[in-house]
C-alpha cells in the first residue's frame, strides 16, 4: 500500500474511533494505538509500518516532547528536583523486584530476569506527557511527573549500560563513568543555556518578536539537542523536552512589554493544533502497528503477571516516594498511576534484548505485549482517578 494512501486511512479511522471514545470518555490514546493493532499486522494486515510513517511518528515523537517542554514550568521543575529523582529511584526499584521476581518464577534465567526488570523499570516520558497534554493537574504533581519521567530515562541509560555490559560478558567502571560525565556536561550545558540565552540575553528579543524564525529557531534548537542527547548516550526525545524547557524560560524574561511570553503563547497554541490533530495520533497509532507478536508464542499467565508488576512496581514505589516529601495520598497515588506506562524506549530495548539473545522470541512478545497493555491503561486509570478525587473535592 501506498504510504500517503496508509497514512490517510490510519488518520481518518484514528480520529473516528477518538471521536466516539470521547463520547464514553475513553482517553484518545487508546483509540490511537487500537487503530494500529487492528489495521497492522496483528490483526487484519491492511497497513504494514512502512518506514514513512516510522519517520512521521519519529517526528511526531519529537514535536510531542517539545511541546512537552514548552508548556513544563522550570522553576516548579527545579523546586522538586529531589523529590522528582525519588519518585523516580523508588518506581525502579519496585519494578524490578518485581519484574526480576515475575521472570524467574517462569524459570526464563538470571539474565533474562534482570533484563526484564530493568526494562520494566523504565517510565515512559511520551506515555506522561501525553497524559498531561490533556489531563488538568495540580501544578506540583505535573512537574514531578515529568521531572521523575524524565530521571526514570537518566536511570535508565545507566541500567542499559550495564545491560550492554552484560550481553558482553564484561563488566568495567571506565565506560560508565565516561558516560556519567558526557550526561552531566550535557545537562548542565543546556541548562546554562537556558540561564543566559533564554532568561537573560537582550539580543535575543528580535528573534522571538518574529513568529516564523522564532519556530524556525524552535525547530532548529529541537533537532540539535535530540542529537546531541543520544551522541552522549541519552534518548533523543530527551533532548527535545530539553529544547522546549529551555525555551520555555523566556517567561521568567524581565520584560515589560511581556512580548516574549506573548510570543511563547502564540508558539505553543500553533503547535498544539497541529500536534493533537496529527502528530500526537500519528506516533500512538504507529506503536499499534508495531504490535505484532506470534500467537504460539504469548503465554498469558506471564503477560497478567509482569503487567501486574509493572503497574504496581510504579504505583507503590512512586506514591511511596511522594509520601516521603508529606503529598497528599490521593496526589501521591496519582503520581503512581500516571508514571505507569512504558512506550518507545522499552521497545528499543527489547530489540536489543532479542539481538543479542538475552531474551527469547516469547518472552519478548510478552514485554511488547505488557509495554503497550501499559501504554493503554495508565491514561485511562490516570483520568477515571482524576476524576474521582475532583469528584469527592
Amino acid at each position: 500500500m501506498n504510504y500517503l494512501f496508509a497514512l490517510a486511512v490510519l488518520l481518518v479511522v484514528a480520529k473516528s474511533l477518538e471521536w466516539l471514545f470521547e463520547r464514553r470518555s475513553i482517553p484518545p490514546i487508546i483509540a490511537h494505538v487500537l487503530t494500529g493493532v487492528i489495521l497492522g499486522p496483528f490483526v487484519l494486515g491492511i497497513v504494514q509500518p512502512l518506514g514513512e510513517l516510522k519517520v512521521l511518528s519519529e517526528f511526531g515523537l519529537l514535536m510531542m516532547m517539545l511541546y512537552m517542554g514548552l508548556t513544563s514550568n522550570f522553576s516548579a521543575i527545579a523546586q522538586n528536583t529531589k523529590k522528582s529523582i525519588t519518585v523516580a529511584a523508588l518506581g525502579v526499584a519496585f519494578s524490578f523486584v518485581l519484574g526480576f521476581a515475575t521472570v524467574m518464577a517462569f524459570g526464563e534465567g538470571l539474565a533474562a530476569a534482570v533484563f526484564v526488570g530493568i526494562t520494566l523499570g523504565n517510565t515512559a516520558i511520551e506515555v506522561t506527557s501525553g497524559i498531561l497534554v490533556k489531563e488538568r493537574v495540580k501544578r506540583e504533581v505535573s512537574s514531578i511527573l515529568m521531572g521523575a519521567a524524565f530521571a526514570d530515562d537518566i536511570i535508565a541509560v545507566y541500567l542499559i549500560g550495564i545491560i550492554t555490559a552484560l550481553a558482553k560478558g564484561e563488566f568495567r567502571t571506565y565506560p560508565l563513568l565516561i558516560l556519567t560525565i558526557k550526561i552531566a556536561i550535557f545537562i548542565t550545558g543546556t541548562l546554562l543555556l537556558s540561564e543566559f540565552v533564554f532568561k537573560r540575553a537582550k539580543s535575543f528579543n528580535h528573534i522571538v518578536k518574529n513568529l516564523n524564525i522564532f519556530f524556525t529557531f524552535t525547530l532548529i534548537l529541537t533537532f540539535s539537542l535530540a542529537l546531541l542527547a543520544e551522541t552522549v548516550g541519552l534518548h533523543y526525545i530527551i533532548g527535545a523536552y530539553l529544547a522546549g524547557l529551555t525555551i520555555s524560560r523566556l517567561r521568567e524574561r524581565r520584560d515589560p512589554m511581556i512580548i516574549s511570553r506573548i510570543k511563547l503563547n502564540e508558539l505553543i497554541e500553533n503547535l498544539q493544533v497541529v500536534l493533537t490533530e496529527f502528530f500526537i495520533p500519528l506516533f500512538f497509532v504507529y506503536v499499534g502497528l508495531m504490535f505484532n507478536p506470534q500467537v504460539s508464542q504469548i503465554n498469558l499467565a506471564l503477560i497478567l503477571l509482569l503487567y501486574a508488576a509493572a503497574v504496581l512496581g510504579k504505583l507503590i514505589g512512586c506514591s511511596l516516594g511522594s509520601r516521603l516529601f508529606r503529598l497528599e495520598w490521593k496526589d501521591s497515588i496519582l503520581i503512581g498511576i500516571g508514571m505507569g506506562g512504558r512506550g518507545s524506549l522499552e521497545l528499543a530495548i527489547l530489540k536489543f534484548g532479542l539481538d543479542t539473545g538475552i531474551i527469547n522470541q516469547a518472552l519478548f512478545a510478552g514485554v511488547v505485549t505488557v509495554s503497550m497493555m501499559t501504554a493503554l491503561t495508565t491514561p485511562f486509570f490516570f483520568r477515571r482517578y482524576l476524576r474521582r478525587i475532583k469528584g469527592k473535592a
